[in-house]
């Protein structure tokens, strides 16, 4: 597997080696001295990678929370348990959505849930699973929904984490959500409060498209009546087109209305392309009750999407969080998220938790017993050395004040924003 124009080498070695990837080789130490862009990596993607973390001098809640220890704080200090989405987290991260593709689709999917149950951190699968691959009741089935399922109860303890079952036009036809609510497999999940359904209304790689795939010809001639076959390879393979869904903020209501009356025991979330009027559509979502939204930034995306929209269309991720300003409710942020300087800052610019894609996928081809595990671990070290460096032991304490962009005379808003209590 390859992910290209992704830090894919960073990630693998943190795949491999975990925590200590934080630091430049431990072998420099003593024969080198280090400064601005130590790790020598390429100039950074986007604005979000250009801004800066800014601690203070003066820091009030450090003093608050070596009265409360007896002692000065450290960053093991920074308690990084967090409410996502109606759930309650070990970390403020989780698993994006893979989709259908391949890869998506293969054995790395189903251990990443291991992998993911094991970290007591949600995960979301993908839309058009069922349609393309089956629910695969088999009880030896290695991969497919009912499979991820399976793999994440099995290493995932009795409260922390949560499934996500993403749902889109044709998966509607297909009655995933009913599938899955009335699966005595899901059972365990919806008695602890862990299932959830998330209304996918677009996504950062290609936002006004829906799900695009390659598929061999048996495979795109048994969906055809369900998808779009578009037949431009001379090979084998035939491109498959999703259908992305008609939304107005009206329609979205009452679809939220809907999922929350016909499955009362489920998390409702909602997925956002990175649109013009994001902010809009987020505020819609949260005033008719979802518990979560994520925005997909347009650095996002794990699908295959055409070369025009990857370079060219939807907003970045920090302008979406920019327009979104203080969320009025769980706000969940994915786009290039692999390390723990990009999650701090869209932490601080309003976002509740960040989502690994490209990165999850490509630590679990590493290594796919514990490559997650390992990349998860770098990360929630960073986050803590992050935010305790801030003068802040919890991410909810990051705000705006905490972001300085380049070309700006001052800090981002710092106003407090909506966090869901553990309680």
């Amino acid at each position: 597997m390859r992910a290209g124009g992704f830090p894919e080498e960073q990630v693998r070695a943190r795949a491999r080696t975990g925590a200590a990837e934080a630091f430049p080789p431990v072998e420099s130490y003593g024969h080198e001295v280090f400064g601005q862009n130590a790790s020598g990596e390429a100039q950074p993607a986007d604005e979000l990678d250009t801004a800066r973390l800014v601690p203070p001098v003066f820091m009030p809640l450090r003093l608050e929370k070596l009265i409360d220890l007896g002692r000065e704080p450290l960053q093991s200090d920074v308690d990084l348990t967090t409410a996502v989405g109606g759930f309650t987290s070990a970390l403020p991260v989780f698993l994006s959505a893979f989709g259908s593709t391949r890869i998506g689709s293969s054995e790395v999917s189903v251990a990443a849930s291991r992998q993911a149950g094991a970290l007591g951190i949600p995960m979301v699968i993908g839309e058009n699973v069922v349609p393309v691959t089956g629910y695969r009741r088999e009880p030896d089935a290695t991969t497919g929904m009912l499979a991820r399922v399976r793999a994440y109860l099995d290493e995932a303890g009795p409260s922390l984490g949560g499934v996500v079952v993403q749902q889109s036009t044709e998966d509607a036809d297909a009655e995933v959500w009913n599938l899955v609510y009335s699966d005595p497999a899901a059972e365990p999940l919806l008695a602890s409060g862990r299932l959830g359904f998330e209304l996918k209304v677009g996504q950062g790689a290609k936002p006004g498209l829906g799900g695009l795939t390659v598929l061999d010809r048996a495979t795109a001639a048994r969906v055809s009546e369900q998808f779009a076959i578009d037949d431009l390879w001379s090979g084998p393979g035939v491109l498959r087109s999703g259908s992305p869904g008609t939304f107005t903020d009206e329609i979205l209501r009452q679809q939220i209305r809907f999922m929350r009356n016909n499955f009362p025991r489920a998390r409702i979330w909602v997925k956002l392309h990175p649109g013009r009027d994001v902010a809009q559509a987020a505020a819609c979502a949260w005033e008719a009750g979802a518990d979560a939204v994520t925005v997909d930034g347009a650095e996002g995306g794990t699908g295959w999407a055409p070369r025009a929209f990857l370079d060219h269309v939807g907003l970045p991720l920090a302008e979406c969080l920019r327009r979104i300003g203080t969320p009025s409710g769980c706000l969940l942020a994915t786009g290039r998220m692999w390390e723990g300087g990009r999650a701090v800052k869209a932490l601080a610019l309003g976002a509740t938790a960040v989502g690994l894609g490209r990165a999850a996928l490509t630590a679990v081809d590493t290594d796919p017993e514990h490559g997650l595990r390992k990349l998860v671990e770098c990360l929630a070290f960073e986050v803590q050395l992050l935010t305790s460096a801030l003068g802040k032991y919890t991410p909810a304490a990051l705000s705006g004040e905490d972001v300085w962009f380049p070309g700006r005379s001052g800090a981002a808003d710092p106003a407090p924003r909506h966090r869901e209590s553990l309680t």
